[in-house]
């Protein structure tokens, strides 16, 4: 299953990024903390090298807490300050403010001196689709100031947002990058529905996910779906459909309604707490 997905918008996003990136003093990232190394666009260290960085594990209430806290402290161990967020229920919200002066303490210092004082805090919220951007911003802002979709694209221009006399906030549109080097990236990305579903195929991406839950959450679907694992995930696929009432003409199992059931369940949560990326894989 080859995954690729990088439209024409995504260059001029970039572009875009780049020629404000001078206006900026903090560059914001989210990540979303099912796969924090995976949802990582490796363009931002180069675009944000030199600025002060904040890494936001949004989506934290859908990640095992233990590996939120340890990705934390791979994040901090790389210089960078990090919050644990859930943006659509306002999680970690009200501590990012302060989090934002103080990665930022040493340039609001430099401003003293100069006598340059109230400059507002100028910070880029960047990330790749759908990890949650807008619904970040409207959860800090306290008000419904980006456009928010659950699917990726939503936001396709520059805004500038501003949150109070401290801080302004550069919204952008989510970016990819041109290649993936490793598949297993895309397909971590394709999971949580940061690749457009128009251009995967379902079917082979639902078989995927049952592979991976069958090697490190065995019980999850035995117990969401009350199916048997087998070595076969079409077998366990075909078993969802069928427990699901995802039928066809003629009652054959419609594995493709079965796919996106199981995909918009794992996407919202409905599996529980699951993280697919490992801290200790990378040490």
């Amino acid at each position: 299953m080859h995954l690729q997905w990088y439209p024409g918008h995504m260059t001029k996003a970039k572009r875009m990024m780049q020629e404000n990136i001078k206006l900026i003093d903090l560059v914001i990232e989210l990540v979303d903390a099912r796969v924090p190394v995976s949802s990582r666009n490796p363009d931002i260290d180069e675009l944000g090298k030199n600025k002060a960085r904040l890494v936001l594990l949004n989506k934290s209430d859908l990640a095992e807490e233990k590996w939120n806290d340890a990705w934390a402290e791979y994040f901090k161990e790389k210089g960078f300050s990090v919050v644990k967020v859930n943006s659509k229920k306002g999680g970690g919200i009200k501590s990012i403010q302060g989090v934002i002066r103080e990665a930022c303490k040493e340039k609001i210092e430099r401003d003293r001196k100069r006598g340059i004082l109230n400059r507002p805090v100028r910070a880029m919220v960047v990330g790749i689709p759908n990890v949650g951007k807008s619904t970040f911003i409207n959860a800090l802002a306290g008000k419904a100031c980006a456009k928010t979709g659950n699917k990726p694209g939503v936001t396709k221009g520059k805004q500038w947002i501003r949150l109070n006399k401290q801080v302004e906030l550069l919204d952008t549109p989510g970016i990819l990058w041109p290649k993936f080097e490793d598949q297993e990236v895309g397909l971590k990305l394709a999971f949580i529905g940061s690749i457009k579903d128009e251009v995967i195929q379902t079917e082979e991406l639902a078989t995927e996910l049952i592979k991976f839950l069958g090697q490190y959450y065995k019980e999850v679907l035995p117990e969401k779906y009350n199916v048997t694992m087998n070595e076969d995930p079409y077998v366990v696929l075909n078993d969802i459909a069928k427990n699901r009432n995802c039928v066809l003409r003629g009652s054959e199992p419609d594995t493709e309604k079965a796919a996106q059931l199981l995909l918009d369940d794992f996407r919202n949560g409905r599996l529980g707490r699951l993280t697919l990326e490992y801290s200790q894989e990378l040490e």
